[in-house]
């Protein structure tokens, strides 16, 4: 060792003589040089966040800071023309109704939500959803949701409130401090949830069903929920009410197999997701009932006819379907028939 370094120290020797027989002006050159380095290196890193495991948490830990009324709603959009919406204030100053720069089409502030529906406004012009979402427009499915039915969901796999809502954080990590649509919201079970972490900027409670956003409202009030960074909004999941790109997080929890069409709700999440930005969705996968696969091949599209109910055979079929719609990075975790799993818009 002591050879070695010796042997180090020599080598080392003839290098301090050559630098310091360089002529001044070199030498100062060189410091410039190096402290021009130097900067260059500083402003990089001040520019670019460094990415660590902690800090998600570290974000959690300070307090958001509650988005103004008119920040609030910039983040809708006409579901017509996608542009944002202008409010119109009543003589209290609150937002009375929203506008469309581009078609003019007013959106009314329904007092529990706002109606962002295309159709809104409509004096004559009616349609109806298939049977499972109607079903969920009724006051009494709508009453009944947070007081048993969602509950019942234990004997798919579904883990329960708590656990399904520290799973979704645990996907939704890159995005805190953001925006989250919690879409199909129902009775805003997991939308007071995110509200409360306060994790995000702004929570965006949506749902198609009227009666549904109206008992997302009176747990809001029971639970003494501020919603200085929450909205009730009422849209289709087809054609959501956001500008493309603007939102940070996407979670849908045990809703996919009541949309009226998967594939037209999946590409509408990408649109309006931000590059990295997150779906996160729960549902039921049939493939636990092995000898039922066959005949639930052939048979679900009648199923899905006549009850409105999309019936899911594997994971697989979730892969295929976020990769067709720009969405990567797929991961998901099952428990029976229940299936979590989340995707990244592709940067």
């Amino acid at each position: 060792m002591a050879a070695l370094g010796a042997a180090t120290t020599r080598a080392a020797a003839p290098a301090a003589p050559r630098g310091n027989n360089r002529h001044p002006r070199h030498r100062v050159a060189a410091r410039r040089g190096r402290a021009a380095l130097a900067r260059r290196f500083e402003l990089r890193a001040s520019v670019s966040p460094a990415v660590t495991a902690d800090a998600p948490d570290e974000a959690a830990a300070e307090p958001l800071v509650e988005p103004a009324p008119e920040v609030k709603l910039s983040k809708l959009a006409c579901p017509i023309c996608y542009y944002p919406l202008v409010s119109a204030s009543d003589q209290s100053g609150d937002a009375a109704s929203l506008e469309c720069s581009t078609c003019k089409k007013v959106y009314p502030n329904k007092q529990d939500y706002w109606d962002l529906t295309v159709a809104v406004g409509s004096s004559e012009y009616s349609e109806s959803m298939p049977a499972a979402t109607e079903l969920f427009r009724t006051p009494l499915v709508s009453f009944l949701y947070e007081r048993g039915w969602r509950q019942n969901f234990i004997w798919g796999g579904f883990p329960g409130l708590e656990r399904e809502f520290e799973m979704a954080k645990t996907y939704l990590k890159p995005t805190i401090g953001g925006t989250v649509v919690d879409a199909s919201c129902g009775s805003g079970l997991f939308s007071r949830l995110f509200v409360k972490s306060r994790l995000y900027s702004l929570v965006v409670a949506l749902d198609f069903s009227e009666n549904m956003l109206k008992q997302c409202n009176e747990y809001i009030k029971r639970e003494n929920i501020s919603d200085e960074r929450l909205v009730l909004v009422r849209a289709d999941i087809s054609r959501l009410p956001f500008v493309s790109g603007s939102i940070d997080a996407v979670h849908a929890g045990a809703a996919i197999h009541c949309w009226p069409s998967p594939a037209c709700a999946v590409a509408e999440i990408s649109r309006v997701l931000r590059p990295g930005g997150v779906f996160v969705a729960s549902t039921f996968v049939a493939d636990v009932i092995l000898p039922a696969i066959p005949i639930l091949r052939i048979g679900r599209p009648y199923i899905s006819q006549f009850t409105g109910n999309n019936t899911f055979l594997s994971e697989v079929e979730f892969e295929d379907l976020c990769k067709a719609c720009g969405l990567v990075d797929f991961k998901f975790v099952r428990n029976g028939f229940y299936i979590m799993f989340s995707a990244t818009k592709a940067s």
